[in-house]
């Protein structure tokens, strides 16, 4: 493999650390450059660099050669200047392997070199130099109006790309994570092999986000060079209620079509109930408000195939008795449509089924805005779920979704509620602003709860019941009306590393028999005691930070009791504690800063 550095540039080192050798990139051996931003491997314990290193190990599986990826972390020698390494190592590799998150359109090293490697694209007449792995949401490619507005948003945009978003958060093992990584490899490695004569780039004619090869004159001279490949669309039906389009109903054109379809549906008002039993791409051709599918005696959308695509549609379900959005199989991405019913949930997830929903706005239903139940899975990203009657997001019965950056507010009940053995992962979320507490778990319930703001909801932030269980980690929980976390009836959560803040009541009250464990909290700034253990509960409180509390940094009474060891309990209005006569031989208190 040959890098595509000209041959003037080849003169300068161009070399990897490995094995504490230096190895030069020799034109017979595939390289990529990765740009990203040192943070982001920090802040996720070094998993940019695990990726890396799968990914070349991946490509060696797959072509029985090394593939070096120059890292800036592991390929500088120290004392070395590392900018003119960096700038020797651009001039050589074939690839540009770019780690997008918001930090990448913040650095300016990472500008220069996508700004490079674009010039050489340009160049050697190739748009497949640049690949793309999108790590964390970025408000540049996300918003239209920065996209527009960012030469370098707009070129990363135009190009497929890895959403490695979801699997951030998945092990390395996972087969979801394996899988993909071998398709990026995949991706490279035929980059690699289709690669034209580097010393005389053919024409290229760049049409939308893909470039199309021009044959020239004679085909004789591509003998032995790349393949002409192009880039080939679906067969579409376009649907249009005025007749000016294949067919009229969207049924119909759901009727015809074959697997792997596409559906265009122009703007209009569609008073019908579609099932889609095979893969389809049915997309609104439009404004999302002006493209409405509308039904009263089934739910609106039945999603019973493998996978699918369902874009840019407004849903709404009319009846009482149905769902907006029915999902009980296979892989869905709903994306970007506005789901409403005056029936049962905007969107019911059940039976296995997986889908992607992503940048919906969920909202006014009878019941939850999405319901899933008896084993339904799922990945929520990025939707606006609000104003629903019940809850934002019901969970039970092994039901067990992935919630991601979604903004749950002023629901009539909870923003979440999980119960009788759900399950459930919530990252990054806010939750705020509804009826009852933000997040309720009861009854066997455990979810996950990483890195959520959960807010001025008009009961607690999170209340865990019944034998509730679940695991809380770095959320912020604040200005909610009673405490921010409410522990009661067996309820057992472990509360770490969460900052519980600014609540009207205590922070954490614990109360009716209620258990838990608390690790590490930052617990400061209730308008009552920091932590109150009361009714013969039993806590363990160990290294939490808790300070300037309108009460007591720790409050039992009525039989409470428990493990309180090696907190900080300083700075509190009314002191460290007030321990009721009757509940110290229920305690265990050691190692704490008064």
């Amino acid at each position: 493999m040959t890098t595509i550095a000209p041959k003037s540039h080849m003169s300068g080192l161009a070399a990897i650390t490995a094995g504490g050798e230096d190895r030069e990139f020799m034109p017979s051996k595939p390289a990529a450059f990765m740009s990203y931003v040192r943070f982001n491997d920090r802040h996720d314990d070094g998993l940019v660099t695990q990726f890396r290193e799968r990914l070349a190990a991946e490509i060696k599986a797959q072509t029985g050669e090394e593939f070096a990826i120059f890292q800036d972390r592991d390929n500088i020698a120290w004392g070395q200047n590392w900018q003119q390494r960096i700038d020797e190592a651009l001039d050589a590799v074939t690839f540009l392997l770019v780690i997008i998150t918001p930090s990448l359109f913040r650095s300016r090293a990472c500008r220069v070199e996508v700004t490079r490697f674009l010039e050489r694209e340009r160049d050697l007449g190739r748009q497949d130099l640049i690949l793309p792995v999108y790590y964390i949401s970025a408000p540049e490619l996300e918003d239209s109006k920065r996209r527009e507005a960012d030469e370098m948003a707009r070129a990363l945009a135009a190009r497929q790309y890895a959403d490695w978003r979801e699997l951030r958060f998945e092990p390395f093992t996972s087969p979801q994570v394996r899988k993909t990584v071998a398709q990026l490899a995949s991706r490279l490695r035929d980059a690699y092999l289709n690669k034209p004569d580097i010393s005389s780039p053919d024409p290229v004619t760049v049409r939308g986000t893909a470039a199309t090869r021009v044959l020239p004159e004679s085909t004789e001279q591509m003998a032995g060079k790349a393949e002409v490949t192009t880039k080939s669309e679906p067969p579409t039906h376009v649907v249009d209620p005025y007749h000016r389009g294949d067919f009229f109903t969207v049924s119909a054109a759901i009727k015809s079509a074959q697997p792997g379809d596409r559906i265009l549906i122009r703007p209009g008002l569609y008073v019908e109930a579609l099932d889609i039993d095979k893969p389809l791409e049915i997309i609104g051709d439009g404004p999302v408000s002006d493209i409405q599918v509308r039904a009263s005696n089934d739910s609106t959308l039945t999603f019973n195939a493998n996978i699918g695509r369902v874009e840019n549609l407004t849903i709404r379900q009319t009846g009482r008795y149905w769902y907006g959005v029915e999902i009980s199989q296979g892989r869905l991405e709903l994306e970007g449509c506005e789901i409403n019913s005056r029936g049962l949930a905007c969107i019911d997830i059940r039976d296995g089924a997986d889908p992607r929903v992503r940048r919906n706005k969920i909202h006014g239903s009878r019941k939850s805005g999405v319901y899933v139940h008896d084993g339904g899975l799922g990945t929520l990203e990025d939707n606006e779920i609000t104003g629903n009657a019940l809850s934002g997001v019901r969970i039970t019965t092994d039901g067990d979704p992935t919630l991601r950056r979604n903004y749950i507010h002023e629901n009539k009940q909870n923003g979440v509620y999980v119960h009788n053995g759900g399950l459930g992962t919530l990252e990054e979320n806010e939750i705020s602003d509804n009826t009852f507490p933000g997040v309720v778990i009861e009854t066997g319930g455990n979810p996950t709860l990483r890195h959520n703001r959960i807010h001025d909801n008009k009961e607690s932030g999170v209340y865990v019941n019944d034998g509730g269980l679940g695991t809380l980690e770095g959320n912020e929980i604040s200005g909610n009306a009673l405490s921010g976390a409410g522990i009661v009836s067996g309820g057992n959560p472990m509360l770490r590393f969460n900052h519980i803040h600014g609540n009207k009541q205590s922070g954490v009250y614990v109360y009716g028999r209620g258990l838990g464990k608390l690790e590490e909290n930052d617990i400061n700034g209730n308008a009552m005691a920091g932590v109150r253990i009361t009714a013969g509960s039993r806590s363990t409180l160990l290294a939490n930070r808790i300070n300037e509390n309108g009460y007591e940094a720790v409050w039992v009474d009525k039989g409470g009791g428990g493990v309180i060891q090696d907190n900080d309990l300083t700075k509190n209005a009314r002191g460290a504690w007030d321990i009721a006569i009757d509940c110290e031989e229920n305690l265990t208190r050691e190692h704490n800063i008064e």
